[in-house]
């Protein structure tokens, strides 16, 4: 049977504004079979440079 994989996202942004506010964070984790794997990203964004 085939493994099911599954990527979770997560942001965190300045607010709830979409026209105003921005992106500052994102993190994503794989789960395998719903079991977390090793695998990740992470990254901080510097809204003022976009």
């Amino acid at each position: 049977m085939e493994k099911e994989r599954k990527l979770i996202l997560d942001t965190e942004t300045t607010g709830l504004n979409f026209y105003e506010d921005r992106i500052i964070e994102i993190g994503i984790v794989e789960l395998i079979d719903n079991v977390l794997t090793q695998n990740y990203f992470h990254e901080y964004i510097n809204p003022e440079k976009i």
